[in-house]
């Protein structure tokens, strides 16, 4: 049996690998990313909230959003 790359997509409910998971605040994020993490539309509403929580709170205003 051979091991499946790290990079590879599983289908039928296999694991992803640690090494692939990651919020995305350890590195740079733009409005739009804040948007989809708190389950928001992208619109222009939206994404002035997301610019001014940015703004407001730097990278934790997607730390706090996530688990």
């Amino acid at each position: 049996m051979t091991e499946e790359p790290e990079t590879s997509s599983r289908r039928g409910g296999g694991v992803t690998p640690d090494a692939l998971l990651h919020s995305g605040a350890e590195g740079e994020f733009t409005a739009e990313d804040l948007v989809l993490a708190s389950g928001r539309d992208v619109n222009p509403e939206n994404l002035a909230w997301a610019e001014r929580r940015m703004a407001e709170k730097g990278k934790a205003a997607l730390d706090e959003l996530l688990p």
